[in-house]
């Protein structure tokens, strides 16, 4: 199928991005800026575009993005350290930032011929980000269903929904994802921190899927307390 990929930059859909180009199925990568502090994200998603070879769209949210207040990633609220598990990371959401997206996405692929809009949400999402959950991708499916009824039939694609992000990984490594080409950190500093729940799940789903980290880290020892202190509460 002829398959959009949401791009943030990061390690899942860059990794998701490699694989559906790996299948022959990729047309453009969709990026959406909504005024993130990590916005340095987009430039690798669009330098994953250049890299396998399709158009890159930037899609400017800011104005929308601004409206969605108090989120630790569009205000003025420190990032929390700690593991993604943790009740902390509450802050990190941006309310219905994925439907948002995915919204916008399905218009782009049904006005550009596409059968599908993949995006790499994934099983350790579920406990912090409901729009990442099973029951709401099966929802907004149905409902773009019945949105492009008799104009387009464009299907979602979430190929990790039900499966971990150490499963990314190996994917990612089957496809030839260059993991140091992709940018996962929330506080948008010269080089990953190792200490807010995104550095801290991309660091421990490298060592569960037994594939060396290429990434730079200014604490590239404090992915393993999170995980002690998350398995002893």
């Amino acid at each position: 199928m002829k398959t959009i990929v949401i791009c943030s930059g990061g390690l899942d859909s860059v990794s998701l991005a490699h694989m559906v180009a790996a299948n022959g199925d990729l047309t453009r990568l969709v990026s959406f800026d909504y005024g993130q502090r990590h916005a340095k994200e987009l430039d690798f998603a669009k330098a994953a575009a250049a890299r396998l070879g399709v158009p890159f769209q930037r899609i400017d949210m800011r104005g929308i993005g601004a409206a969605l207040t108090g989120s630790a990633l569009t205000s003025d609220i420190d990032v929390p350290d700690g593991h993604y598990a943790e009740e902390t990371m509450r802050i990190t959401v941006v309310p219905n930032r994925n439907a948002i997206m995915l919204a916008i996405a399905f218009g782009v692929a049904a006005a550009n011929g596409d059968e599908a809009v993949a995006t790499a949400v994934h099983g350790g999402d579920h406990f912090i980000y409901p729009d990442c959950r099973p029951g709401f991708t099966r929802a907004f499916e149905a409902m773009q269903r019945a949105a492009l009824d008799g104009y387009a039939d464009v299907q979602l694609y979430t190929p990790f929904v039900e499966r971990s992000k150490a499963d990314i990984v190996t994917e990612g490594a089957r496809c030839g994802t260059p993991f140091a080409e992709t940018w996962s950190c929330y506080k948008g500093g010269e080089v990953h921190c190792g200490c807010c729940g995104t550095c801290v799940e991309r660091r421990e789903a490298f060592h569960l899927a037994g594939i060396e980290d290429p990434t730079i880290y200014a604490d590239p020892d404090f992915w393993v307390r999170a995980v002690a202190s998350r398995e002893e509460a």
